[in-house]
């Protein structure tokens, strides 16, 4: 993973259909600009007439990849979409989305958002039994396991295929007569659910991307459930869930768009409630609560209304550096960091700053911005983290780190602080984080702060760091 002071969103996916012969490739196209956001490493779609299956996919962003001719040639009344950050696989177009695989009864077009934990288990079962994969990538475990199934229908298929798979995971499927949506029985990926006109339906990620389109939100797709859209329309099935809920907190804290809706919860408001507790909990004494672009604006917005320190511009965004898209060798880290931001000198100059960020990784990050402020010549900054220090892997979708190379894992909070060079530095709590989402800790996967996952993981390793961190703040 390249060195930078984020967690890596996973991918984003949407489906559309439309009952009417009505080209929709332009539609997945606006969808998957609005969800840019989740990954900027290749972007794909594919379409289906009824007949045939067309599709393009490339490395690059959404605008890069799709010029108005090649929407052009995507004719159909139905279609996928993806927009990928790998998390398991090489970046390279081979391993680019949607995956179209042709089998017997036709060809199925898919795209996944996630990660499984027993991919290579399977994989391996599968090449046992002569199967022969043309990506490094887990979603082809999946394809080839409704391809291997659909003797028995489509829908059972996946059914079949569900009863296999370990992990995290929404899919969007389509054949030559359906679309298809699915989200594993943890719901720890998001996947909603919207009409478009009166013939029309659209699957996707966030409820941003229904918006761009003037999709009507109808609801969250449920753990479990398969939802087949067809020329009858509409119908559901339930997968029997034998395990709690555990929807991925990072979506609210940093992955999804401020204005997207998720499981019921605003993330624009969990993030300015968190901002608001973060207040409560770490007071400071300060004349300015400024952010860290773009994410950390609603917490800080809370912060500054709880603390009652006036909010302002302290830090300035080049909106020409994407989203940790271009990365920088690790001599040009302190280059690259100044590429992408810049402080403002004549907000933060002889002041007593409060920055407001949603979470450290490394570290690298936060100590560059420390240092542009105190150049600019703030006479203090306080850090203020709107979660808990993160120091455990992710195995469903988003790309961490090893732990070694976690700030949170290895050091304690004042060795941080040390670390970056801030005045004070203040986490949220847990209990507060999961107060300011409004759901049951019980109904989150908290496990990258608390290590407790949600199902069993390959070895997270080194136990080690985790007597090292204990023995340091005994």
């Amino acid at each position: 993973m390249p060195h930078v002071d984020k967690l890596r969103e996973e991918c984003g996916i949407v489906g559309i259909y439309r009952d009417r012969a009505e080209d929709v490739a332009k539609s997945l196209y606006y969808c998957l600009y609005a969800l840019q956001h989740r990954g900027q490493e290749s972007a794909g779609i594919a379409t289906n007439d009824g007949f045939h299956t067309n599709s393009h996919k490339e490395m690059g962003l959404v605008p890069e990849v799709f010029s108005e001719e090649v929407l052009k040639g995507l004719k159909g009344h139905k279609g996928i979409g993806h927009v990928r950050y790998s998390t398991t696989g090489d970046s390279k177009v081979a391993n680019a989305q949607p995956l179209v695989v042709r089998y017997r009864g036709g060809s199925i077009a898919l795209a996944h958002n996630g990660n499984l934990v027993n991919a290579a288990g399977l994989r391996s079962r599968l090449e046992d039994d002569g199967v022969v994969f043309q990506t490094t990538i887990d979603s082809e475990v999946i394809a080839n396991l409704i391809a291997r199934f659909s003797g028995d229908g489509m829908v059972n298929a996946i059914q079949r295929t569900m009863d296999m798979i370990q992990g995290a995971y929404t899919l969007v499927v389509m054949t030559e007569d359906s679309l298809i949506g699915v989200r594993d029985p943890y719901g720890l990926r998001p996947l909603c659910l919207g009409k478009i006109g009166e013939d029309g339906y659209v699957l996707a990620s966030e409820s941003c991307a229904l918006d761009v389109i003037e999709a009507e939100f109808i609801r969250d797709v449920e753990p479990g459930e398969i939802i087949r859209i067809d020329q009858s329309g509409l119908r559901s099935w339930q997968m029997p869930v034998r395990n709690r809920r555990a929807s991925c907190i990072f979506e609210y804290i940093y992955f999804a768009r401020p204005d997207s809706i998720i499981d019921g919860t605003s993330v624009y408001e969990a993030r300015k409630n968190a901002g608001k507790r973060l207040a409560v909990e770490h007071p400071v004494e300060a004349d300015l609560v400024i952010a860290a672009p773009d994410t950390s604006i609603p917490a800080a917005l809370g912060y500054a209304e709880a603390s009652g320190i006036p909010f302002g511009e302290g830090l300035i965004k080049n909106r020409y550096v994407g989203r940790s898209f271009i990365q920088p060798k690790q001599e040009l880290r302190e280059t690259a960091v100044r590429l992408k931001l810049n402080s403002l000198r004549c907000s933060v100059c002889g002041k007593r700053i409060v920055m407001i960020d949603d979470s450290i990784v490394r570290g690298t990050t936060s100590k560059q911005i420390v240092k542009l402020l105190r150049m600019a010549g703030a006479r203090e900054v306080h850090l203020r983290i709107s979660s808990p220090p993160v120091a455990y892997g992710c195995h469903f979708g988003i790309d961490t780190p090893d732990r070694e190379q976690l700030i949170g894992a290895m050091k304690t909070i004042e060795e941080i602080r040390m670390t970056i060079g801030a005045d004070s530095l203040g986490y949220l709590s847990l209990e507060g984080l999961v107060k300011s989402i409004g759901k049951p800790a019980e109904q989150l996967c908290l496990a990258c702060f608390s290590g407790d996952y949600p199902m069993q993981v390959p070895e997270i390793g080194d136990k080690k760091v985790f007597e090292r961190r204990q023995r340091k703040e005994q």
